[in-house]
């Protein structure tokens, strides 16, 4: 469906060149001379980049349907992650490269919002906090908990984690998956 653009709005998905974009901001100006245009911050579904992009008012732009589905991740194999349909059952994957460094966040069995474009999986959305365990870290001092300093700790994903020097190995941790930082200890 063609969009114009005054209908332009966070969150809309469009697509330009074979690529989707979903909408981060839209700002429609009304300059007091000339004509009305819409400056907008595009999002690539697949790799993250952001883009500015000004459109004049008789511009048109296609929309895309983003079809959003509940998955649960169940392996890796060559490159590909593996995904399993919650309501379906049915197996999708996608390559290692359209996750953007955000990979190193999967768990066996966690559950992650997967969208789709044209039948086909195009991006995953983790949940925003994971707890993990710690594998491996320095051991932790005693008196060093008033401190604000870190240390590196290797969670079970192999994902490397700065986390006060406190945390001990075993310790169970909240991480934020979208700034890979520490948030708190779990008991």
């Amino acid at each position: 469906m063609v969009v114009s653009i005054n209908e332009l709005k966070n969150g809309l998905t469009i697509e330009i060149d074979g690529t989707v974009y979903i909408i981060t901001s839209a700002e429609h100006i009304k300059p007091g001379k000339g004509a009305a245009f819409t400056r907008v911050r595009i999002k690539n579904l697949k790799t993250g980049a952001v883009l500015d992009r000004t459109y004049r008012a008789n511009e048109k732009i296609q929309e895309a349907y983003i079809e959003e589905k509940k998955l649960q991740f169940l392996y890796i194999q060559d490159n590909m992650y593996y995904f399993m349909d919650n309501e379906t059952f049915e197996e999708v994957h996608i390559e290692k490269d359209a996750f953007g460094g955000k990979e190193k966040f999967l768990k066996d069995n966690l559950d992650v919002c997967g969208y789709f474009y044209q039948g086909k999986l195009v991006n995953i959305d983790l949940p925003n906090f994971i707890v993990f365990e710690v594998i491996t870290t320095e051991p932790g001092i005693k008196g060093d908990t008033a401190k604000s300093a870190t240390k590196p700790a290797e969670i079970e994903t192999g994902a490397l984690i700065n986390v006060p020097l406190f945390i001990n190995q075993g310790d169970k941790i909240k991480v934020d998956t979208r700034s890979a930082s520490y948030i708190e200890r779990v008991y």
